[in-house]
């Protein structure tokens, strides 16, 4: 009888097992870009170096890039233009948007400098 059992009970096990497991219908994922347009203030990320500090100063005015990989090199293309607004805090600048339209990760570029864009909280 206790073989019984325990081959039933290997059996139940081994069907449970083997089945496919039935997973709720997966959701289509919806991306959601945060666009910033002309207008719009925006926090550049820098590395706090004194070169950048030198390098970026109040009022000026920035290209933006987009880069995006294509095949097997990445290309660069002016999505906008950015206005230095003020300082804040030792890795950020405060800017708006004063010319196209940017996305988060677009990258603010001046000689030697560049900054990555993102909303402003």
């Amino acid at each position: 009888m206790r073989k019984l059992i325990c081959i039933v009970m290997a059996l139940a096990l081994g069907v449970t097992a083997a089945s496919p497991v039935f997973a709720a219908e997966k959701q289509p994922r919806i991306k959601s870009e945060v666009v910033m347009k002309m207008g719009s203030e925006v926090h550049m990320f820098h590395s706090g170096t004194a070169d950048v500090k030198k390098e970026v100063c109040l009022k000026d005015v920035i290209p933006v890039y987009r880069e995006t990989p294509t095949g097997g090199h990445t290309t660069s293309k002016v999505v906008g233009k950015v206005k230095v607004l003020s300082y804040e805090g030792e890795h950020y600048f405060k800017g708006k948007v004063v010319e196209g339209e940017v996305k988060v990760g677009d990258v603010a570029k001046k000689e030697t400098a560049a900054c990555l864009i993102q909303p402003a909280r």
